[in-house]
């Protein structure tokens, strides 16, 4: 049974730290060292000090500092927050998705409350690990999908704007206590709340539960780039408009059309174990016209019913099967454990 409920959540104060469209940022595992630096220059109290920090301590006695100084102030009473977020995704089709931010506790894949759907690796989760002991705050959401209609956004005007984000702090939720939960984005921190569960720490963490019955609730390729890719061969095929057909692979210049069984990411992770990532088509091109990679693997975007089945048969993808637009903004909320 999937324990979810409001939360004391903590926030910028914009008369002390500034306006929030310098504070907020994306996710700290999809930021370039080039773009942490431009975020970690727009404020001295732009999120990213707190997640992508030089040391882990060193964040910790900034999240303490600013709460001495009021820079986060932390509301009286606990409350859910309502998310919209209006965004134009890589195809060019503007929309808006919407879920619950919540608190939710954390427990182990076994008990069957929280399926995942991706590995993860040991190196991430060590530094989580090591910031989440030093802050004592979930700093981030993660992203998890419910099956259910989406809920009507308030009717007054948002409490908390920034972009195309707007939050409403609301005080009813619908109840998740027979639901499954499906992590879309932040294994690597679920799992990492998990462990700092099971050595005594608190086991709530952030989320943003989303209905997956909604049309802005979209799922894109990631596609793949290999330096090598021996004794591949498939069918020669017309440069492809925008719905593929299957796998394709393109080098020298030309397209082949893979054939395979299982879903595009595994067809792919069983000819070419070892890839680099790239969310743009025209991207993947470009690289392997550069001449930096021998081959790019173009692939469909995962379905979401495909996903559901992997998790729920106890089965997780390859890293970057998923590729949920738009990520979640980091710094809008924070979530104190004490």
């Amino acid at each position: 049974m999937a324990v979810v409920k409001p939360f004391r959540s903590e926030r910028y104060d914009e008369s002390k730290a500034g306006p929030l469209e310098r504070l907020v940022a994306p996710p700290y595992d999809v930021l370039s060292p080039e773009q942490r630096e431009e975020y970690l220059a727009r404020s001295a109290y732009n999120v990213v000090h707190l997640t992508l920090p030089d040391d882990e301590e060193q964040a910790g006695r900034d999240v303490r500092a600013w709460r001495e100084q009021g820079v986060l102030t932390r509301d009286p009473e606990p409350a859910y927050w309502f998310l919209s977020q209006d965004y134009t995704g890589p195809d060019g089709v503007p929309r808006t998705r919407s879920g619950l931010v919540a608190s939710l506790r954390a427990e182990p894949y076994e008990n069957g409350v929280v399926l995942p759907h991706e590995r993860t690796h040991r190196g991430p989760k060590e530094g989580r690990l090591r910031l989440l002991r030093a802050t004592r705050t979930q700093l981030e959401p993660i992203f998890l999908l419910y099956e259910a209609e989406p809920l009507d956004p308030p009717s007054r005007e948002p409490d908390l704007q920034s972009g195309g984000d707007k939050l409403w702090r609301v005080d009813d939720a619908p109840s998740f206590e027979d639901r499954e939960l499906l992590i879309a984005d932040g294994h690597h921190r679920y799992e990492t709340a998990v462990a700092y569960a099971q050595e005594g720490g608190s086991p709530y963490l952030m989320v943003v539960l989303v209905p997956t019955e909604q049309e802005g609730l979209t799922i894109f390729p990631t596609h793949r780039l290999a330096e090598r890719i021996n004794g591949v061969r498939g069918t020669p095929i017309e440069k492809p408009g925008d719905d593929l057909p299957g796998v394709v692979v393109y080098r020298n210049g030309s397209y082949e059309l893979l054939e395979g069984d299982g879903l595009d990411v595994e067809i792919v992770e069983r000819i070419a174990p070892d890839v680099t990532y790239t969310p743009q088509r025209a991207d993947a091109v470009a690289t392997v016209d550069r001449g930096d990679a021998e081959a790019a693997f173009l692939l469909r975007p995962t379905r979401i019913e495909d996903v559901w089945a992997v998790a729920r048969r106890g089965e997780t993808m390859p890293q970057k099967s998923t590729y949920f637009y738009p990520k979640l903004t980091s710094g809008l909320l924070f979530h104190p454990l004490d």
